[in-house]
């Protein structure tokens, strides 16, 4: 019979990867240097190939040894699932659940979700994990996070995925300066009538700022200031120094302190707007349960 990698292989291999660094990879996953490099090298000689170079001061991943990193983490994340699996069917809604959510919805969310989650779940353990879309969805991938929630439209391909609520968007400028624009009765309007550079918008990796330029609708991106925000909060505070005008989630706007600010808004059409959504991986074996958990989510935030 063909000997196979251990486990605690992978798991070295993967923390190896993760901290670039004999060392630190070994404390993290608590043994000694000597026993985490010994390891590494008894599974370059099973697998007959050499996975990294090492040098003094850094370790260099091979073509290969990435190619086999990237496998193990899929191994350990198919392993992960199968003792998920054994648990939720012994003991459903118990246990650890990883979850993924991004800046422009965890600190509006997250009091509401929260509470209703441990009330409903109270064997539950959650570990809450802030990132941009891109990110956790590659942890949600990588079995890094069993859950994300995240906004809509946003491709993310081998996943599971359900609505909880959509979130529409407000008109933000300075009412000291007058720089309104007139909503039409439909509460519509024309984004291409603002001035040169002057729509604010978060930096690129934020979905939200993907979502409000195709909301707008602009014609010429000129319309697009050249300076960007990495929170909303930066955002309220540059409209509020009258350096533009932008669009916020209504999600935020009871946590936003505008009214301490010279900032009016008005709320957008039906149609600006982005959904708020629960992902899992494909497949999963917690289907039923994450449905369950999408429901609760659903009820707390609606």
């Amino acid at each position: 019979m063909q000997r196979l990698p251990t486990v605690r292989q992978l798991q070295y291999l993967s923390a190896l990867r993760k901290f670039n660094h004999f060392g630190n990879a070994a404390k993290n996953c608590f043994v000694s240097q000597s026993a985490f490099s010994t390891a590494i090298k008894e599974l370059e000689n099973q697998l007959d190939i050499s996975l990294v170079d090492r040098t003094n001061r850094s370790v260099v991943f091979t073509p290969a040894g990435k190619i086999i990193e990237s496998q193990a983490r899929r191994a350990l994340s198919s392993i992960e699932e199968l003792v998920d699996l054994a648990k939720s069917v012994s003991e459903p809604f118990s246990g650890i659940m990883r979850v993924g959510i991004i800046p422009t919805i965890a600190p509006y969310l997250l009091p509401r979700l929260l509470p209703a989650l441990k009330t409903f779940y109270p064997n539950l353990r959650l570990f809450i994990r802030e990132g941009q879309s891109q990110s956790i969805y590659e942890q949600l991938i990588l079995g890094e996070l069993d859950l994300v929630v995240y906004a809509q439209p946003y491709s993310m391909p081998h996943v599971e995925s359900t609505a909880l609520s959509e979130d529409r968007f407000h008109f933000a400028y300075n009412r000291e300066t007058g720089r309104d624009l007139q909503l039409k009765n439909n509460g519509d309007i024309d984004f291409n009538a603002l001035d040169a550079e002057s729509l604010l918008l978060l930096e690129d990796g934020h979905c939200l700022r993907e979502h409000a330029l195709a909301s707008c609708n602009l014609k010429d991106k000129n319309h697009v200031s050249q300076f960007s925000a990495n929170t909303l909060q930066t955002l309220v505070q540059m409209v509020n120094s009258d350096l533009g005008v932008t669009i916020l989630p209504d999600m935020a706007m009871d946590y936003l302190a505008l009214d301490k600010t010279s900032i009016k808004t008005q709320a957008l059409a039906k149609k600006y707007h982005r959904t708020i959504a629960l992902a899992w991986r494909e497949g999963s074996s917690r289907d039923e349960e994450f449905n369950s958990i999408a429901d609760t989510m659903r009820q707390a935030i609606n």
